[in-house]
Parts: C-alpha cells; sequence; structure tokens
C-alpha cells in the first residue's frame, strides 16, 4: 500500500501519529525556538509516556473531559495528543480568553481537569483558573505545565489499546468554542475524524510534501492547531513552533530551518510584508515557497505585494471556521488572478451549496449564502437547541457567510448574515459587547461594527446614542465598562463613535451596513485598547 494511502486510512488522531512515527520516525516534526528538534518517532514515544502518566496521575481516560489553556508549544502539542491516546474529551481554550469565556467553557464542558501555563507573557493564568472555579459548582482541578511542573511520564505498557473506529462513527473528542451571533460561546463539538478531513483537504490544496517546513505562529488552541498538526503527520514534513508571534524574533528563526510555508492570515501578511519593505534589496525568507491563512478578508493587492517583494508563489489563502476547519482553499496551480481574488475552490470531499436570500439555489456567480456538507463538519454543539438553525433541510450546515461560487469553481466571499465581527481570525459576538455597554448610564443606544482594517481584518467600532448629549461616554469610560465586565482585550471596541441619532428600518432596528459603510469611508484617528 503507497504511503499516501496508509496514512489516508487513519481513522483517529492517535492512528495517524502512530502510523507516520513508523513510516518516518527519524525525520523532523517540530522545533522550538531553541532550535531543539523532535522527530516523529520521538514524538510518538513520548506521547505514549506522557498519556501513561496523565493516566496514573490524574485517572484520565477514555471520555475523561479536560479542558487546557496553553501557549502553543511543544508540550502543548505533546498533551493534547496525549488526551487523544487516551480517548478524553479535549476542550482547547485560547490563551487570549479570560473570566467570561473561560468560565461559560467550564461550566458547559463539565472539565474535570484544567491545564494552565502558570504565568505566561506577564498573566498568571493560575490566578485566572482560581477566579473562574470560585464560581464553579464544580470546578475542575488545575494542573499547571511549565518548565516547574512538567508532564507527567509513565510506562506505556500501562495503557489500554483504544477500540477500533470505523469511518464516519468516530466519538466526540474535541469541544471548542466560538463566538457567534449569541452573546453566549458555543461549544463547538468534532471528532479525529472531521479534524483529519479538514487537514488532508489543506493539505492537497497546499500541494504539502516531505520536503516542506512549515510553521506554527497561530494559537494551537485554535482549531487551525490540530488542523496543521494532521497536514504534517499526513505528509511528513516538519513546523517551527513560535511561543508568542514576534516579528523581529520569527524571522532569523524561520531563516535558520529554511521554513517554506509562513502565513497565518491577513494580519500576519501585512507584518511580512512590513519587514521586507525595511529592506528591499534582501528577501526577509528566501526559501519561501507560499504563504497561507485565513481567518478574515485578505486584500487582492497583498497577493501580488507578497510574490512580488517576498518571492514565492505569493498568498494561498483559505476559508474555514471553528465549526467546518476547511471550506476552501487556494492552490499554488490556481492564477494569480484566482489567488488574488477568491478564497480557493471547495476542498477535497466537501459539498457546497449556495443559497439566495429567498432561499432558492444560487446560480454560478450569484450571490448566496455557503453552507457546506461533508465529513469535516463538526457533529453538532453542545447545547442541541442550536443545532435547529444551524442546519438546513437537507442537512447542510448554514456558515452565515455570503458568497459567490464562480464559474471557475472558486468561492469569493462577499459579507455576513451573521453579526459577527472576525478580528484577527478570531470570531467577536457584536451582541455581547452591545449587552454590556449597553448598560453603562451614559449609553442610551449602542451598535457594535466591524470596519475593514488592513492588519486586524476587521477592528471592532461602538457607535453611541448618548443618553444625554451633554455627557456623552468617552473612550476611556467605555474600555473600563468593558474592562470591568471582564471582557478579554481583543473584544474592547478600539474606535468610539458618539453620534445623536442612528440609522434605522421601519420597524427601529438600527441599519449596521449603513454605519459600516459610513465609518468605514472616515478616517480612524488610531486610538486603542
Amino acid at each position: 500500500m503507497a504511503e499516501a494511502e496508509i496514512i489516508r486510512d487513519a481513522t483517529s488522531m492517535w492512528d495517524l501519529i502512530d502510523r507516520r512515527a513508523t513510516l518516518s520516525p527519524d525525520r523532523p516534526m517540530l522545533i522550538d525556538e531553541s532550535d531543539r528538534t523532535v522527530t516523529f518517532g520521538e514524538f510518538r514515544d513520548r506521547v505514549e509516556r506522557v498519556a501513561a502518566g496523565l493516566a496514573a496521575a490524574y485517572g484520565i481516560g477514555e471520555g475523561t473531559t479536560v479542558a487546557w489553556q496553553l501557549p502553543t508549544r511543544v508540550d502543548t502539542i505533546v498533551l493534547s495528543s496525549a488526551l487523544a491516546r487516551l480517548g478524553a474529551v479535549q476542550s482547547p481554550i485560547l490563551h487570549l480568553y479570560r473570566e467570561r469565556e473561560v468560565g461559560f467553557s467550564l461550566r458547559q464542558t463539565g472539565a474535570e481537569l484544567f491545564f494552565v501555563p502558570g504565568e505566561f507573557r506577564g498573566f498568571d493564568f493560575v490566578e485566572l483558573a482560581e477566579s473562574v472555579n470560585a464560581g464553579l459548582e464544580h470546578p475542575p482541578k488545575i494542573v499547571v505545565v511549565d518548565a516547574d511542573h512538567p508532564l507527567p511520564e509513565g510506562d506505556p505498557a500501562t495503557l489500554d489499546a483504544l477500540p477500533a473506529v470505523a469511518k464516519g462513527e468516530a466519538p466526540v473528542r474535541w469541544i471548542y468554542y466560538t463566538s457567534g451571533s449569541t452573546s453566549d460561546p458555543k461549544g463547538v463539538q468534532h471528532t479525529d475524524q472531521t479534524l483529519i478531513a479538514g487537514g488532508w483537504g489543506l493539505a492537497k490544496a497546499l500541494d504539502m510534501s516531505p520536503d516542506d517546513v512549515g510553521s506554527m505562529a497561530f494559537p494551537y488552541a485554535h482549531i487551525a492547531g490540530p488542523d496543521y498538526l494532521v497536514t504534517m503527520l499526513c505528509l511528513g514534513f516538519p513546523a517551527v513552533v513560535v511561543e508568542a508571534f514576534v516579528i523581529a524574533d520569527a524571522l532569523p528563526f524561520y531563516r535558520r530551518h529554511g521554513v517554506t510555508m509562513a502565513g497565518g492570515g491577513p494580519a500576519f501578511y501585512v507584518m511580512f510584508l512590513g519587514e521586507q519593505r525595511k529592506q528591499p534589496d534582501e528577501p526577509i525568507l528566501p526559501t519561501l515557497r507560499l504563504m497561507s491563512g485565513g481567518g478574515g478578508p485578505k486584500a487582492p493587492e497583498h497577493h501580488f505585494a507578497v510574490q512580488r517583494e517576498i518571492g514565492g508563489r505569493g498568498i494561498v489563502h483559505g476559508y474555514g471556521m471553528t465549526e467546518v476547519p476547511m471550506i476552501a482553499n487556494g492552490s499554488p496551480t490556481d492564477t494569480d488572478e484566482q489567488l488574488a481574488n477568491t478564497d480557493g475552490s471547495p476542498i477535497e470531499g466537501i459539498e457546497v451549496r449556495m443559497v439566495t436570500i429567498d432561499g432558492c439555489d444560487a446560480a454560478p456567480g450569484e450571490e448566496g449564502e455557503v453552507r457546506v456538507k461533508g465529513p469535516m463538519v463538526f457533529e453538532g454543539y453542545l447545547d442541541p437547541a442550536l443545532d435547529e438553525e444551524a442546519f438546513d433541510e437537507q442537512g447542510y450546515f448554514r456558515t452565515g457567510d455570503l458568497g459567490i461560487l464562480r464559474p471557475d469553481g472558486h468561492l469569493s466571499l462577499t459579507g455576513r448574515l451573521k453579526d459577527v465581527i472576525v478580528r484577527k481570525g478570531e470570531n467577536i459576538s457584536a451582541k455581547e459587547i452591545e449587552d454590556v455597554l449597553a448598560a453603562h448610564p451614559k449609553v442610551a443606544d449602542v451598535a457594535v461594527i466591524g470596519v475593514p482594517d488592513a492588519e486586524r481584518g476587521e477592528r471592532v467600532c461602538a457607535v453611541v446614542q448618548p443618553a444625554d448629549a451633554a455627557d456623552p461616554l468617552t473612550f476611556d469610560e467605555m474600555v473600563r465598562c468593558c474592562r470591568d465586565a471582564k471582557l478579554m482585550t481583543q473584544k474592547i471596541p478600539e474606535q468610539l463613535e458618539v453620534r445623536a441619532d442612528m440609522p434605522r428600518a421601519s420597524i427601529g432596528k438600527i441599519v449596521k451596513k449603513d454605519l459600516r459603510a459610513e465609518y468605514a469611508a472616515k478616517a480612524w484617528p488610531g486610538t486603542s485598547t
């Protein structure tokens, strides 16, 4: 059986790890910022030892629910993979999340253990965990993972074999949280197989090979974490692992190891271009084959700028979401026009249905909502009440995104039905912020919108109608209100606009598209949180 077929036949994350280690035990897999390298064989062996240690120390086994809020480190990937080896249900939590988001996810999942990094980048995550636990009826055990508290290890011989799982019958093993059009985060349920299907589609689209050197510069707790890990396991290439992306530090690291694939999303593209323009006569990434990423719309001109100034194929952008890790992605074989102006073509195995606002199937080139079906689609929300509206009568997931499926088969996103702001690849609920600001005594009415931003994709803008025109809400008061409500920093509006009235529809609802158009055209003074 050919190597690709051996890999493609894997039915679980552990199965995939084990098969790759058997095929390529001595090939490098993960490289940290101290230039320490872990091979595929070493990775598998350590994962088994840690799995045995976790089982012995904490009783973790099949079905145990474990949450973790850890930075992108080799040990984080080892822990996550060890939980997969044990058949645990894991809930990765972004390190950016604070009391509101962490508390909601721990409460809803009923996690028995919560792994945190101690102090990271000046923030005390143990203190956060203890604060959250104080408000929970059944608080999880807090476990610190850092240099002074290494992952436990044990004898792999004590581990039971995981039961065989048929294709399409895998149990839920991952719960991710995403901010949607409602105030509370939504628990998104995935299986190993849904994540493998998404990663395989990405690997095929980007034409990845064992000769590539990838890069993990995004939070591994994001759905993109296991998505990218799957591509590495499928093709057998290594990746450099960046704990906290600072471009001045990352570039020498990337060059030392000959990174061929970099990026992460529009904000990353802008940073790389900015660095290249500081030294136009020397490529900052001489081994670059392509830039890739997703998480928000890219500017068409950025593809040509990367290609012209940095080198390689340019930007090979994609489209996915927490519920469906990969929907469409560009390919190095696409034309420059396709790479610049679309989000790629649907990945292998996915079915895309475009539906107009009035519920009819859209014709090629006609705008409609993107709806999808396939093995990479999640298994529904943790709150089943959300599923009825999430799937249509034919079983397609309603993404809430508007787009055009062109006659050439490429997808171009044009907007969103959902009232969600995508800032640096993360979904932010406008309603959650509106609910906080609406409670302020100086606010009569409020609308939170996303305004196009070259660095962030979108920045968060609060448009406020004051209760008293003579005493309007100030920027500092807005920030203090949000901080007091325990909103994470990324959700605090970066822009405040105060106006006497709001554009409204006949029923009195604020017309946000008018606000977006107005403030997208207005110069931003640059006040930031």
